[in-house]
């Protein structure tokens, strides 16, 4: 399990026509404030703030194809040289992170190929790094560097 540790800053928040909305960091768009858009959301200003990855390295809510099967992964980091770095999987605080969402955040991992894993509800958080031919557990999500 990785200990998370958010910041003081909090994602942006707004009534519009009575429908709560978040502003997305990345995207740069005010999007419907929904349980796993609140942990994204928490998640990007984690990464931001607190690790210090460059918005500009980071993808959200992208489709790409597993098994000809189109799919979204939630947030992407990219290395210096636009290298995929870190997949993160983001789930609504009340889903458990079990074998479930490991598996589809592993068919993600194996198709992007990036080299980390990270899955998070923002109350729970497990990370894997691959190296070499392995999958190995991490206990935090590596700095900016």
């Amino acid at each position: 399990m990785i200990d998370v540790i958010y910041g003081d800053k909090k994602p942006a928040i707004r009534n519009q026509n009575n429908k709560e909305e978040i502003f997305c960091l990345v995207r740069k768009r005010w999007l419907k404030l929904t349980p796993e858009e609140w942990v994204r959301q928490n998640f990007l200003i984690y990464l931001t703030e607190v690790k210090k990855y460059p918005l500009a390295l980071i993808a959200v809510e992208k489709q790409f194809i597993v098994s000809e099967v189109k799919k979204r992964f939630d947030i992407l980091v990219f290395d210096k040289l636009t290298n995929p770095k870190i997949i993160i999987e983001c789930k609504e605080m009340n889903i458990r992170i079990n074998e479930n969402v490991l598996h589809q955040a592993l068919s993600y991992y194996s198709t992007i190929q990036s080299s980390y894993l990270i899955v998070t509800n923002g109350n729970h958080t497990v990370g894997f790094e691959r190296k070499q031919q392995e999958i190995i557990p991490i206990n935090e999500i590596p700095d900016w560097q």
